[in-house]
């Protein structure tokens, strides 16, 4: 016998489907609570497929963000042999059958019939170390995005009380330029102060400039008071909106600050975070999501398997004596990965930055590719190279 249990996952339950062979169910199926009485119901179950199986059943079940991670950490404290797929790959499973029926029940039926259908591999969970920088890395992308969200609100209101204060400084979301917005929100706060002691105010907000430059710096200010539209006192709520948004930027800067160190730390760990920043144009924070997103090269044996990983081969189409001229990336797998290899490809061409990937470029356009196609070629060729550093624990050596 192969004996085998399909969990279909959701939050906080999962539905259970075991078979003893191919097209032999074990059963009715049932579900079970994520909790200790609910893991504790499921492992008995476990057994008891075991004892009348004569050998212990393998358990499949698809990835669903952090839903399976209770399952999938009771299965590895007590050693079963577990396979997580892709949703993807179960999806195109489920098409098999003519009628379109969705339960929880069919769904941990089909899981059981994957198992035997294809040849899966055993899923190999990432070191704690990889989770742990994965973590922080996606946390500060999620924290980054919101951080662009309330730069765009905050723009939105100081385009309402003061937008000439967009032309004074260089760096709108900088220390000394908030600070001051803060202390003199509108023009006519600007205007009743002197130039002089709008100087010494900014002063104290640890920008290391000279004197004069403050005094500089404040005649651009009040210029720009006496320019702004918005002369009278503005509404009240629009400046209770704009000292709101300037604490939390304040405070999404200190968190960003921490969360960089705190992943700089770690990734400094790992021997591949020096390897894969040895390419021109890949700095720590696109390191750090790469290897951990890939966690361990040893996980994939050839560079198209990672390749696949991130998404970023060429999907085939072929019918008959037609071949499609016009091949999409099949955007499977880790989106992340696939972000930070575009963004390096960008950073690499900026600048002449990394000139064996500028040459490869240049030939695909040559070739007549678009833009964004000689990008994705890139990114795959970008992996390829990745993959064998990675292998063989060698530095990126950059000639053409």
């Amino acid at each position: 016998m192969d004996p085998v249990i399909g969990l279909d996952i959701a939050k906080g339950e999962s539905q259970v489907q075991a078979f003893l062979q191919r097209k032999e169910a074990y059963k009715q199926s049932f579900k079970f609570k994520h909790d200790l009485q609910g893991l504790h119901d499921f492992y008995q179950f476990y057994q008891e497929v075991e004892r009348v199986s004569g050998q212990p059943p393998a358990v499949i079940f698809e990835s669903t963000g952090h839903y399976h991670e209770p399952v999938l950490q009771f299965l590895e404290e007590h050693g079963i042999t577990y396979y997580l797929i892709n949703p993807v790959v179960s999806s195109e499973a489920k098409k098999t059958s003519l009628r379109k029926v969705k339960t929880d029940k069919i769904d941990a039926f089909h899981l059981g019939e994957l198992y035997y259908k294809e040849d899966l591999e055993v899923f190999q969970r990432k070191t704690e170390q990889y989770l742990n920088l994965r973590q922080l890395t996606r946390q500060h992308s999620a924290l980054t995005n919101s951080y662009v969200d309330i730069k765009l609100q905050f723009q939105a209101v100081v385009d309402q009380i003061f937008p000439e204060y967009h032309g004074v400084f260089s760096d709108l979301y900088g220390n000394l330029s908030l600070n001051t917005l803060l202390q003199y929100p509108t023009s006519l706060d600007t205007q009743n102060v002197s130039q002089q002691a709008l100087a010494m105010e900014m002063r104290q907000f640890g920008a290391r400039r000279s004197y004069a430059w403050f005094l500089h710096k404040a005649a651009q200010l009040k210029d720009a008071a006496e320019r702004n539209p918005f002369q009278h006192p503005v509404n009240q709520g629009q400046l209770i909106s704009l000292r709101l948004y300037i604490q939390m930027l304040f405070q999404y800067q200190e968190h960003l600050s921490k969360l960089k160190k705190e992943i700089d730390t770690l990734a400094q760990s790992f021997e591949d975070y020096e390897l894969t920043r040895s390419i021109p144009g890949i700095g720590e924070k696109i390191a750090a999501t790469i290897i951990s997103e890939i966690g361990g090269i040893g996980q994939f044996e050839r560079p198209k398997q990672l390749a696949a990983y991130a998404g970023v081969d060429p999907a085939v189409f072929e019918s008959g004596k037609y071949k499609a001229a016009i091949n999409r990336i099949t955007k499977r797998g880790s989106s992340r990965l696939r972000q930070a290899l575009y963004t390096a490809v960008q950073c690499g061409l900026a600048k002449n930055r990394n000139k064996k990937l500028i040459v490869f470029y240049d030939r695909k356009r040559n070739e007549g590719k678009p833009h964004k196609v000689a990008m994705i070629a890139c990114a795959n060729k970008l992996i390829h190279w990745i993959h064998a550093m990675l292998k063989h624990q060698e530095v990126f050596v950059d000639q053409p």
